[in-house]
């Protein structure tokens, strides 16, 4: 595949490292020195967007207008997703974002949703998410701990809400889910969901060694995506 890189930071240049070592070629870097509207998208089969939240709209309309599909791993610009869905789909477009590419995640997204159901029948615990993250990620929560939280209520009735805390736990009421960020230096990811009673508590972990299984999901997910039309996540690619 011919793949343009929209976002070149430190994710972007480990997207194009894996990228390569699978035998894809990088036809376009586009950066804040280059912006999007350089880049020749005759020569471009696909494209993968990590960028900051307030570029991820405009980025995608600019593939779509161009037919070319694209790949957001940006996170936090999800309030306007009903708008980017039917301009996708309006104009038969190809859209798949994910709020975390790892593999690895996306399984941990699956067990996240089986033990919430489990759990929708068992009110003396109260549940948490914990996610450490590097020193330079700006969002926070994680898009990844949001998309936990947002699954643990559709899967648990008795839970309505979350509310979150940096370096300390907040306060929560019932049908919270108390949510706690932390930043600390060279930690490429780590998620802990909890359910803590009185008597015990159950904790399900993830921790990200390095970049590298983002990236690698992003250049599956592009593989995925080359030749399909429409709207899909990453559990469309790993079939959960």
């Amino acid at each position: 595949m011919n793949i343009a890189l929209i976002g070149y930071g430190k994710m972007g240049k480990t997207i194009e490292e894996i990228a390569l070592e699978r035998g894809h070629k990088i036809t376009g870097r586009c950066s804040s020195v280059h912006p999007i509207t350089e880049l020749d998208f005759e020569e471009i089969d696909i494209a993968i967007e990590f960028t900051a939240p307030h570029f991820a709209v405009g980025h995608i309309e600019h593939c779509i207008d161009h037919g070319t599909p694209v790949v957001v791993g940006t996170t936090a610009w999800n309030d306007r997703l009903p708008y980017v869905k039917d301009y996708v789909t309006q104009n038969n477009g190809s859209l798949l974002y994910a709020s975390n590419f790892s593999i690895g995640v996306n399984i941990f997204f699956d067990i996240n949703r089986r033990l919430a159901k489990l759990m929708a029948n068992h009110q003396e615990y109260a549940p948490s998410i914990q996610e450490t993250h590097h020193l330079q990620k700006v969002d926070a929560p994680s898009g990844t701990a949001v998309s936990l939280a947002n699954d643990m209520m559709f899967e648990n009735e008795n839970l309505s809400s979350w509310i979150h805390n940096e370096n300390t736990p907040p306060e929560q009421k019932s049908g919270q889910i108390a949510v706690t960020s932390f930043r600390e230096d060279g930690v490429p990811g780590t998620h802990k969901i909890e359910y803590k009673s009185e008597i015990d508590s159950i904790e399900l972990i993830h921790t990200a060694h390095s970049r590298k299984g983002f990236a690698l999901g992003a250049i599956i997910a592009a593989e995925w995506l080359v030749d399909k039309k429409g709207i899909f996540t990453m559990q469309d690619v790993i079939n959960l």
